[in-house]
């Protein structure tokens, strides 16, 4: 019986490394991306899709989150709310969306039951991220307890974060190491023609590839 992996894919490039990892492990994938009313939606859709014209998940869903933009509260899916573009900052930075990860992994929770899967595969990062609370080891692993103690005695699933003790170098190493299409990947908080080069997700991807000693394949303003 073959295995089976749900992977959340933002269209990130950690998020690819991760889907990649899980196939390199020899699971099956099926892919998972979320259109949450998000600044960049539209492009991020496109590099979900481009990844998963190279990965050939079985499956591969697109899930509205509409409520995102109602909550609001945060600079990714409120347009009065301005992307901090200053450098990077200590704490919990504005762009941080309440709870995301934490209902992303419901509803890849809800998808891998009915495909009878065996693994969620996310690509959080702690070590050298924007300091968002819901991609800490300790929470993902309370999150991996909660859902097997409410789903299905016979579904015992495990949240694979790959990537979360890496540096954006290791990132970008092993992804060059797996033939992640890089080119496809999107990172950018508020642009989606060219890169804006100066928020947060921008100035933490430039730096991982200058320190691997790579150039970024994505263009910049």
């Amino acid at each position: 019986m073959s295995k089976k992996a749900v992977c959340v894919i933002s269209g990130g490039m950690d998020s690819a490394l991760s889907s990649y990892i899980a196939q390199d492990m020899g699971y099956e994938i099926i892919a998972l991306h979320f259109n949450y009313n998000q600044r960049t939606q539209t492009r991020e859709l496109q590099a979900f899709r481009d990844i998963c014209s190279e990965l050939h998940p079985i499956e591969q869903y697109e899930i509205d989150l509409d409520f995102f933009s109602q909550i609001g509260a945060n600079a990714l899916t409120d347009v009065n709310i301005e992307v901090p573009t200053g450098g990077l900052e200590d704490g919990v930075p504005i762009t941080y969306v309440p709870f995301r990860n934490g209902i992303f992994l419901s509803i890849a929770t809800a998808l891998a039951e009915k495909h009878q899967a065996q693994a969620i595969f996310i690509g959080v990062v702690q070590e050298d991220s924007s300091g968002y609370p819901d991609c800490r080891s300790n929470y993902i692993q309370d999150m991996q307890k909660a859902i097997n103690s409410g789903t299905k005695d016979e579904t015992k699933l495990e949240i694979f974060m790959p990537l979360v003790n890496l540096k954006k170098s290791q990132i970008v190493q092993e992804a060059l190491n797996l033939n992640v299409p890089l080119e496809y990947t999107w990172s950018c908080y508020q642009n989606e023609s060219r890169a804006c080069g100066i928020c947060d997700s921008c100035r933490l991807r430039l730096r991982g590839f200058e320190e691997a000693g790579v150039s970024d394949p994505i263009s910049y303003e």
